[in-house]
């Protein structure tokens, strides 16, 4: 897969390599590793997705983080049909720390196209945990909202006697409103302390429909495809993923290496300016995990590589007028549209390609250190090292000739450390205080925008090297040193009730996108936009790191043996230097009536102020009868935030409403089944200074059921039983077809279209082990 390895990646594995070989010589009776170092209870404790919930999952979504959906404070914002982006108590994406296989990923798009969470097939996640309350510094770091930690089965191993061990798993579904389809496979061989793993997933679908008509400019999509009145489109996607693995094991150590590969022939999104036409990733992940007398030791090292190529895709490809059509175009008016042939003509949209590459090396040790029966003690170290290139190339047509430098030479570098104290007090407390501190450096090159050589001097190009020169000219380099705190307790004065409960100091310094990038022309700053809602964003370079200070509280009441349970969790965030955006109006492009208007796009700028998050989380469940028909059990959620700016009075982008869930459960022999229920209250609460689209409140029907026989496992349901229309609160400005270039709507989707969500879909799935 043309891996370069890098030296530190190179140094720590022959070191890991070493010393398990020498563990594994040292050791006559070979056990499997297990990890004992915490003897005392957790005062954090996550909210866990096991192999069982995962696995009902995969029939349904082809998308990672939509795992994540039945979790208390948990939302997702819309983006491609694989790459939705996690939202913990409303903050999300850069604002949260997600780790796969403890790497921590950047997406490398200036649309945050590739999230860390994308890179996983549901099929291949063995477990997540969430950490959406106060969050342990140990799990922490350069965020400001929770964790999330996902992981990849565990290597296996051969029992002893067993000789060798030979298994595997394969899988298929098909979802009926897109036509998805895909599968699984994944195969393991190995002996008692030398275990090979090879997983594998395939997923691709076409544009899907929504519960019904829903008004946009035009009727006709892509060349030689007629879209239909409830079609939403840049929904298509094809994904392919694969990781091999290989491991040994000694004793108590183990040593395993993980070689990923991802490769995405294209992700079209119905809320952005561009489509995601190809991206790789390639990464290798090293791991050492030991236990010893004193505790427990674990070292990774691990390197990625991402190229992502991004234009407009074919749903975005063609003319929209605001009259009648061009001579020639072979259409009556604008409502009807047409096809455009040949692409470049005035019938259609020429392309605008853009690309982005980065390199990611990163080392990661912890050691967890028994001090006695009741105290643990956490210590760890980070390092990480990201470099990224974004350019455009001549596009236009020929209209933007040379390359455009969105980002050159960027740099971002954390280095960290923490130390965490958990001690158990008596039979009823554990407490837990840790500090961290991070050292985060960011830098960038010179840029320079298109050539205007065959342009004249029209103010878009003076205004590219106005901003250009004024960039050029400034020292880039920042450094921000980062502190960490966190203190958390939990109470336990029976065998019924749990209360956990603290506060924590949480800092983030921006990503480079909202540093560096320059451009205050409009077209350049639609395509700096990872939050989906349709405008246009400029980059600042004295951004100072946000800094978080959050109280939270969870009540726990449950059952001796956890069969019925009950838990609220109400928090508090205030935000100081919180990065939001204010109207542009330092250039002639950002000039009126962009400071003022209240009914189209417009253009913004990365600013610090400050916000404050606050509000409540409520899950529960309990078994309702069991009878000769089986059990019967109810399950619900809900999640309401409210996210203010301190500054303005204003309302916080991308609030999920008040929200809420109620599953009827059926369990009898091996029939498994589930009518689900949600409902959504209306978004009225919106950002104005964004003109943020406002949602109508909606309730959808789901149903499953899943029979499981020996080693296989069959998944059938319908999602959206009633095919209720609906668009979604999180889903953004609808930019899906048409050519999207403009901020006004003239040419692209009218202004004010929320994304609509998926109408009735029939989902069936197949799993078999052997």
């Amino acid at each position: 897969m043309g891996y370069r390895i890098h030296p530190l990646v190179a140094a720590m594995a022959v070191a890991f390599s070493s010393l398990a070989c020498q563990q594994a010589t040292a050791q006559t009776t070979l056990n499997e590793v297990v990890v004992n170092a915490g003897k005392i209870r957790d005062a954090a404790t996550p909210q866990q997705i096991g192999a069982a919930e995962i696995a009902a999952q995969h029939a349904i979504t082809r998308d990672a983080a939509a795992l994540l959906r039945d979790v208390p404070g948990v939302s997702l914002y819309g983006a491609g049909g694989v790459s939705s982006l996690p939202v913990i108590h409303g903050l999300a994406d850069d604002r949260l720390r997600i780790t796969v296989d403890g790497m921590d990923f950047i997406a490398s798009c200036p649309n945050h196209m590739n999230p860390p969470m994308s890179y996983l097939d549901p099929t291949n996640v063995a477990k997540i945990k969430v950490f959406a309350g106060i969050t342990p510094v140990s799990v922490g770091g350069d965020s400001i909202g929770g964790t999330i930690v996902a992981e990849t089965a565990a290597p296996q191993f051969a029992a002893p006697g067993q000789g060798t061990l030979a298994k595997g798993e394969i899988g298929a579904f098909f979802h009926s409103n897109n036509n998805a389809r895909g599968g699984n496979l994944s195969a393991t061989l190995a002996t008692e302390n030398i275990s090979v793993t090879y997983t594998g997933a395939l997923a691709k679908a076409d544009n899907y429909k929504a519960g019904g008509d829903f008004k946009r400019w035009t009727s006709t999509g892509r060349i030689g495809h007629t879209m239909a009145l409830d079609e939403v489109g840049s929904t298509a996607y094809e994904s392919r993923t694969h990781t091999l693995g290989f491991a040994v094991r000694g004793g108590n150590h183990l040593v395993e290496a993980k070689f990923g590969y991802q490769d995405v022939p294209y992700q079209l999104y119905p809320n952005q300016r561009m489509d995601m036409l190809d991206n790789e990733q390639k990464r290798i992940n090293l791991r050492y995990l030991g236990q010893y007398d004193w505790g427990m030791f674990e070292a990774r090292a691990y390197h990625e590589q991402v190229d992502h190529f991004m234009d407009f895709g074919a749903d975005k490809r063609f003319w929209y007028g605001n009259g009648a059509p061009p001579t020639g175009s072979g259409g009556s008016n604008a409502e009807n549209g047409f096809p455009c042939s040949p692409v470049g003509t005035s019938t259609c949209a020429a392309g605008m390609p853009m690309y982005s590459a980065s390199k990611t090396t990163g080392v990661n040790l912890k050691a967890d250190v028994d001090l006695g029966a009741n105290d643990l003690l956490r210590v760890g170290a980070l390092y990480q090292h990201y470099t990224l290139h974004d350019w455009w190339p001549a596009s236009g047509g020929g209209m933007m000739p040379g390359t455009f430098e969105n980002i050159n030479d960027g740099k971002r570098d954390r280095l960290g450390a923490f130390a965490e104290w958990e001690r158990r007090i008596g039979k009823q407390w554990t407490t837990l205080v840790g500090a961290r501190y991070e050292r985060v450096e960011t830098d960038a090159g010179i840029v320079r925008g298109y050539n205007p050589s065959t342009n004249g001097s029209a103010p878009m190009w003076n205004n590219q090297q106005i901003d250009a020169a004024a960039y050029n000219t400034r020292d880039r380099n920042r450094v921000d040193n980062n502190i960490d705190l966190t203190a958390l307790a939990r109470y336990t004065p029976n065998n019924m009730t749990d209360v956990e409960f603290g506060l924590a100091r949480k800092v983030r310094s921006p990503n480079l996108y909202e540093r560096y990038t320059w451009s205050t022309w409009g077209m350049a700053a639609l395509m700096n936009n990872f939050v989906g809602d349709g405008n246009g964003y400029v980059g600042n370079m004295d951004l100072k790191p946000e800094k978080a200070y959050t109280a939270s509280f969870t009540f726990d009441w449950h059952a001796t043996d956890r069969s019925w349970e009950l838990k609220a969790t109400p928090y508090y965030t205030h935000v100081d230097d919180y990065i939001d955006a204010v109207r542009c109006n330092n250039s002639t492009t950002c000039a009126s009536p962009n400071a003022t208007a209240n009914n189209r796009f417009v253009t913004l700028q990365y600013a610090n102020q400050s916000a404050r998050l606050y509000g409540l989380d409520l899950s529960g469940r309990m078994p309702l009868a069991k009878t000769g028909l089986g059990e019967f059990g109810l399950r619900g959620l809900m999640n309401y935030t409210k996210g203010e700016n301190r500054d303005t009075g204003g309302n916080l982008y991308n609030i999920m409403p008040l929200n809420g869930k109620v599953a009827l459960t059926h369990q009898y022999g091996s029939w498994s089944n589930a009518v689900e229920l949600v409902g959504v209250a209306g978004k009225n609460d919106t950002s104005s200074v964004r003109n943020e689209v406002h949602t109508a409140g909606y309730s959808l029907t789901h149903l499953r059921t899943s029979y499981t026989w020996k080693n296989v496992r069959v998944d059938f349901g319908v999602e959206n039983l009633f095919d209720r229309f609906y668009y979604l609160p999180l889903g953004g400005a609808y930019t899906g077809q048409g050519t999207t270039m403009s901020a006004t709507g003239t040419y692209s989707p009218a202004y004010g279209i929320a994304v609509p969500g998926m109408g009735r879909s029939i989902y069936a799935g197949v799993n078999v082990k052997f």
